[in-house]
């Protein structure tokens, strides 16, 4: 624990109270947390210490949450995400994480310019077929989740592309992520990403993160519907603006 500086600590603790946020009341705000983790720690023991408070974030979220969630659409892009986490996994042994930000990055700025675009063309347009939308759009959350912790952008785009109600993205996203952060878990500490030192790290942080999740739930209240996707978006072109910067 000493290893790390007051700065670092500082960052950390920053990063795990946007988790806490980021599942239960302000999505976007999970990528904020995960770039600034990158920036306090090497990146990849960075990624070994987000994915157990992800997992602890998800807990709290589908507490609050599990009733609203569109399981229709979960069970389309959830076998594409397990898809794409396995082809992570490998690509983690060829792809450096300087190569991966900005891929992501460019990613997400590319669906939130066409998401936009769509929408300032026609303002009745109708969301996208649910088909192999649903594929493309998991089996890229699956890899960026993989090797980056990163697929919330891509996860807010599908969801705000297919026009859910705020409690209904609320739900989707709880169950969505704690599905796909448990699947995670075995590749991640096989990688060795996970080990005693990186928990102990966590349980540190883990009352940071309750108390993210907490406030995320009174913010989640008391923002309405457009301004609520507004915010989304917003903190994913954030993210990926960051992402591309590093």
């Amino acid at each position: 624990m000493s290893d790390f500086s007051g700065w670092s600590w500082t960052l950390m603790i920053l990063s795990a109270f946007l988790f806490g946020m980021s599942k239960t009341g302000i999505p976007g705000a999970g990528l904020l947390g995960v770039v600034i983790m990158a920036t306090a720690l090497p990146a990849k023991m960075s990624t070994g210490i987000v994915l157990p408070l992800l997992v602890l974030g998800d807990l709290f979220a589908i507490r609050h949450y599990h009733q609203t969630a569109e399981w229709r659409l979960l069970v389309r892009i959830l076998p594409c995400a397990a898809l794409g986490i396995v082809i992570g996994a490998v690509a983690m042994h060829y792809t450096s994480d300087g190569q991966l930000r900005p891929i992501i990055g460019t990613i997400s700025m590319g669906m939130l310019a066409l998401n936009r675009l769509r929408l300032l063309q026609n303002k009745d347009a109708q969301p996208p077929a649910i088909g192999w939308f649903s594929v493309i759009m998991g089996l890229i959350a699956g890899v960026t989740t993989m090797m980056a912790n990163a697929a919330g952008p891509v996860m807010a785009l599908y969801m705000l592309a297919l026009r859910l109600p705020k409690l209904a993205f609320l739900g989707t996203a709880a169950w969505a992520f704690f599905l796909i952060n448990l699947f995670k878990l075995p590749f991640s500490a096989t990688l060795g990403l996970i080990h005693p030192h990186s928990l102990m790290i966590n349980l540190c942080l883990a009352p940071v993160l309750v108390a993210g999740a907490l406030a995320g739930i009174r913010i989640a209240r008391r923002i309405p519907e457009k301004p609520f996707a507004i915010l989304v978006e917003a903190l994913a072109f954030a993210g990926a603006i960051m992402l591309l910067a590093r």
